[in-house]
């Protein structure tokens, strides 16, 4: 069983940064394909944000938060991060990481194969 936490979440002036942790307590994250981070605005469907391969290699983000948002991870940690910049209003949204086992790279922004998610954490970013 995977088993993630979510952190960092705030609130923040729009132009301003957060930066989002998600750890693995269970340590079995990193045997799994992709972690993502995705989002889901208040009244609206969940949604992709950026998530990586754990064998190394590319980043993919959301053509909304490319160049504003980055994907990291510290392996010794296991913890993922979302360092988030230039925040707009449009960002506000409870954010949660997830793990993708099945290795499709065409899912890998598609929530529904993502098979364990941590709690969220919400981010408020005024205008």
């Amino acid at each position: 069983q995977v088993q993630l936490v979510e952190s960092g979440g705030g609130f923040v002036q729009s132009g301003g940064s957060l930066r989002l942790s998600c750890a693995d307590s269970s340590g079995r994250a990193i045997s799994s394909r992709y972690m993502g981070w995705f989002r889901q605005p208040p009244g609206k469907e969940r949604e992709f944000v950026a998530a990586f391969t754990w064998s190394g290699g590319s980043t993919y983000y959301a053509d909304s938060v490319k160049g504003r948002f980055t994907m990291s991870r510290d392996n010794a940690k296991k913890t993922v991060f979302l360092q988030m910049e230039s925040l707009k209003p449009e960002d506000t949204a409870v954010y949660y990481c997830a793990v993708n086992r099945r290795g499709i790279l065409s899912t890998i922004r598609q929530s529904d194969y993502y098979d364990y998610w941590g709690q969220g954490t919400q981010v408020t970013v005024s205008s």
